[in-house]
């Protein structure tokens, strides 16, 4: 039986890549050191989907899942190089699905140095140990953020990345760097996913969706940036989760060192997810607009035929469903 490790696998993308691992029945690790950059209490409750329970102190060891067989659970941090070396020469895994970083691009003016710990020294940690104690695949997280403000669109692989607008993408371009040097220095098959604005049920705290319905159901004001016109390529979560399935299984077909983009392939306007969160909670918002932040884009759109060719990727969810999916969610969740 083939053996995943997950990095991340408290957040958001690594919760539901780890529910549909479960499904495939391979044996699998989920790691994440729980950190505080949005509420503990969310990754906490994700955690317990999957059949972990949450303990007092330090959670420093691996715990057997009482709900799904072949699933553990380790609390740790990537930055930390021994205790990663030591669980890779410990379990010896088969493939790495790499999402664990720090997140958020304003924070970056806030906390420079978490990003460097989390997004450049953990992922060198994790290159290493995948050269000391070799897989067969490494999955990670790349981000449609390096593109920065490109005005050539839709958004290409192809497309210089040069002129990053914020330090997590700076950390994000240096990730694919690192990983097309160790996978062509040690041969480690490497492919990095550019994630489009992903969004859907047990969705991060911090991004526009779960924020604007928040403050929509609380009747409190929502910021909206440049006058609601910045244009985002909405990708809901089961069509992420389906296209790294497929890459997954299509992995041996894939040149060692990949880059590729994976969203929906169609921007709409904040105003128009405003409006459809509108729609599915029946209510309307109180829209306070302000200017644009530092690090922000005006548009993201992916030219995701790269993975359409080479794995069959299409998107399936329209933004109403999707909306539609994350408010049922939200209201279950906070009842």
């Amino acid at each position: 039986m083939s053996k995943y490790l997950v990095t991340g696998s408290a957040g958001f993308i690594g919760f539901h890549v780890i529910n549909a691992l479960i499904k495939m029945g391979v044996e699998v690790i989920g790691l994440d050191n729980i950190n505080d950059y949005y509420d503990v209490n969310l990754k906490f409750a994700r955690l317990n989907e999957l059949g972990v329970d949450r303990h007092e102190g330090k959670w420093n060891k691996l715990l057997d899942s009482r709900k799904y067989a072949g699933y553990r659970f380790i609390r740790m941090s990537i930055e930390n190089k021994e205790d990663m070396l030591n669980l890779f020469r410990s379990e010896r895994f088969d493939y790495v699905i790499h999402l664990a970083a720090q997140a958020g691009v304003r924070y970056g003016l806030e906390n420079p140095d978490a990003y460097i710990q989390s997004n450049i020294i953990g992922f060198f940690n994790i290159l290493e140990a995948c050269r000391q104690y070799p897989v067969k695949y490494l999955l990670y997280a790349s981000s449609s953020s390096v593109y920065g403000n490109n005005s050539k669109v839709p958004f290409s692989e192809e497309d210089n990345v040069d002129s990053p607008v914020s330090l997590y993408a700076a950390t994000k371009k240096s990730n694919e760097l690192m990983a097309y040097t160790y996978s062509y220095l040690y041969d480690i098959p490497a492919t990095g996913l550019r994630f489009f604005t992903v969004y859907g049920p047990w969705g991060r705290p911090d991004m526009a969706v779960y924020k604007f319905t928040e403050a929509i159901i609380k009747n409190k004001p929502i910021q909206v940036y440049a006058e609601g016109k910045l244009q985002r390529d909405f990708t809901y979560i089961d069509d992420i989760i389906s296209g790294i399935i497929s890459i997954l299984k299509e992995q041996k077909n894939t040149p060692p060192a990949l880059i590729m983009n994976i969203g929906n392939n169609n921007p709409v306007s904040v105003n128009s997810l405003i409006l459809e969160i509108e729609r599915c909670l029946g209510k309307k918002a109180i829209i306070e607009f302000t200017q644009m932040h530092k690090g922000d884009v005006n548009k993201t759109f992916a030219d995701i035929s790269l993975i359409n060719s080479l794995c069959g990727f299409k998107p399936q969810t329209s933004l109403k469903d999707g909306i539609r999916e994350f408010c049922s969610w939200y209201l279950q969740y906070i009842s």
